[in-house]
């Protein structure tokens, strides 16, 4: 589906920080990582939640050195994969009931806040006039999932596109660009037309207790302001 919408490539600057692969098992790196930590490390999954659950699973002292999880994922009115489920938590929705489930704070960042902060083709020429590479990438970015958007998944005004998963990270500096209520979420692992779905009860007087902080709502203006400074002032 990425492919599809997005190309193969995309031409970016060259890296030059020095990164590199991890050797270790990403399951493990978790589980090290935090069991060494402070307690002070947001988890902040952007794609599908397999390697976050399996750690949980394999040692689930983590649990308490977790304070928040801010999920990327999920959604209540619209999927994008299916027409009730978001591509990150379709993809492995065992392991997303498990994360949801897991007892820790959670933030869930879902379509239904993304899609209500989109970056426009002036946004994307504004972080071109950044001049940092930071933001000459995120041009590109924007650009490109613009030109995916339009071809489709028309949004809900012309030349827009959500970017998801900085979203999420942003509402970690920020928790005030997000709208959210806390609610019951599950996950559907069973049903032929639904498996996937973030199901959500909204109600007055649910029949279980709340477990994740669901964002309805986020501001796309401090959104937008806040990558433009944040990209500005990225060497």
């Amino acid at each position: 589906m990425a492919t599809r919408i997005h190309g193969d490539l995309l031409d970016l600057p060259p890296v030059s920080n020095g990164a590199t692969l991890q050797s270790q098992h990403a399951v493990d790196w978790l589980i090290d990582t935090y069991l060494a930590s402070d307690g002070d490390i947001v988890l902040c999954p952007v794609g599908p939640l397999t390697n976050i659950a399996m750690a949980i699973q394999k040692d689930r002292r983590i649990l308490d050195a977790i304070p928040e999880i801010v999920i990327m994922g999920g959604a209540h009115v619209q999927g994008n994969l299916t027409h009730s489920a978001e591509f990150n938590v379709w993809l492995d929705p065992e392991a997303a009931r498990v994360v949801v489930n897991c007892g820790r704070p959670i933030r869930m960042v879902p379509l239904d806040a993304t899609h209500r902060a989109v970056l426009s083709i002036d946004d994307a020429q504004r972080l071109r006039d950044l001049g940092t590479p930071a933001g000459e990438a995120a041009s590109r970015f924007v650009r490109q999932r613009i030109d995916g958007y339009a071809a489709t998944q028309p949004m809900h005004r012309p030349d827009v596109a959500p970017i998801h998963d900085a979203l999420a990270v942003c509402a970690i500096i920020d928790p005030t660009i997000l709208t959210t209520k806390f609610i019951p979420v599950d996950v559907e692992v069973h049903a032929e037309l639904s498996v996937g779905r973030t199901v959500c009860d909204f109600r007055s007087r649910p029949s279980t207790p709340p477990n994740v902080h669901f964002a309805v709502d986020a501001d796309e203006p401090k959104f937008v302001g806040m990558l433009i400074d944040i990209l500005g002032r990225t060497a």
